[in-house]
């Protein structure tokens, strides 16, 4: 693959959550707060508290978001209405991390402490009444998740310990069951997450400069080599000509090199799909 910078803004402390929506290609600097459009590259909104990741709200112009220790709805002009915020008063400092919708426009993100407590993370379930469900505990950095078409698996990434999930989910109820091993990453931590439309799974992987695809059966088909240390979310194209966008990260990192903290982006053969517009079907009573 040859990449190139999307465009010159940057670069991010932390770009996450890269999503294609209607209205294009979208991504965070989490802790800055900052919610983008990409491709030119237009700040949406901006937050005093990090902003893990977001989906659009079907029927609105707003975005349910993971943000701070919660979950929150975000209006166009930044309005923040909390739906829940289970991180509160935790025992150790935390704060939401990545996060998207399942094929039945259930919000699903994860939680984690700022100084990577062992355990202390969770994954949220917010389904269409606006409640928020804790679906797994004990992860210490949890990112994805990521679906297949039919919503019956997630993979969850547990980036800390190098493992990414395999998990069968309910559709009907988003029900999640017991989780499996479907592979693990011995060089750098697995990141964001996207399936394609032929079902494999791609990885970001924080610290090896790569992107990784895997076959559903777990096995790893293609390593993609970057320009950036510490890629952190993948998105595909859902209509050609087909790419792959790349976010990546500066934190951390004594000397950022050119493409560190910037959205790359190249071509390739396999498209994906967008994100599925998160179904608030009925109004609950959100706590500011």
């Amino acid at each position: 693959m040859t990449w190139t910078v999307l465009d010159d803004a940057g670069p991010w402390e932390l770009g996450e959550g890269l999503r294609a929506t209607p209205g294009g290609f979208v991504a965070v600097d989490l802790l800055a707060g900052r919610l983008y459009r990409l491709d030119p590259t237009t700040l949406l909104i901006s937050v005093p508290f990090p902003l893990g990741a977001v989906a659009p709200i079907q029927d609105s112009d707003g975005w349910i978001a993971a943000a701070d220790t919660g979950i929150a709805l975000l209006d166009g002009d930044g309005t923040v209405d909390w739906l829940a915020r289970p991180e509160d008063g935790a025992a150790t400092p935390m704060r939401m991390n990545d996060g998207t919708t399942d094929p039945s426009g259930r919000f699903w993100a994860g939680s984690m402490a700022f100084d990577g407590t062992p355990g202390a993370g969770s994954l949220y379930r917010v389904d269409d009444d606006g409640t928020v469900h804790t679906a797994m505990d004990g992860l210490t950095i949890p990112n994805g998740p990521a679906f297949t078409s039919d919503g019956r698996t997630m993979y969850l990434a547990d980036s800390a310990h190098g493992v990414i999930y395999r998990v069968a989910v309910e559709p009907s109820s988003g029900e999640p069951g017991e989780r499996e091993v479907f592979a693990r990453v011995p060089d750098g931590s697995p990141d964001g997450m996207a399936v394609d439309t032929e079902g494999c799974l791609w990885s970001a992987v924080w610290g090896a400069s790569a992107v990784h695809r895997y076959a559903p059966s777990g096995e790893l088909l293609t390593v993609f080599r970057l320009p950036a240390s510490q890629p952190t979310s993948v998105c595909l194209s859902p209509a050609p000509p087909h790419r792959v966008l790349v976010t990546t990260a500066t934190h951390g990192l004594a000397a950022p090199g050119p493409a560190d903290g910037r959205v790359l982006t190249a071509g390739t053969t396999v498209g994906g799909r967008p994100v599925v517009p998160f179904r608030l079907r009925r109004a609950g009573s959100p706590v500011r």
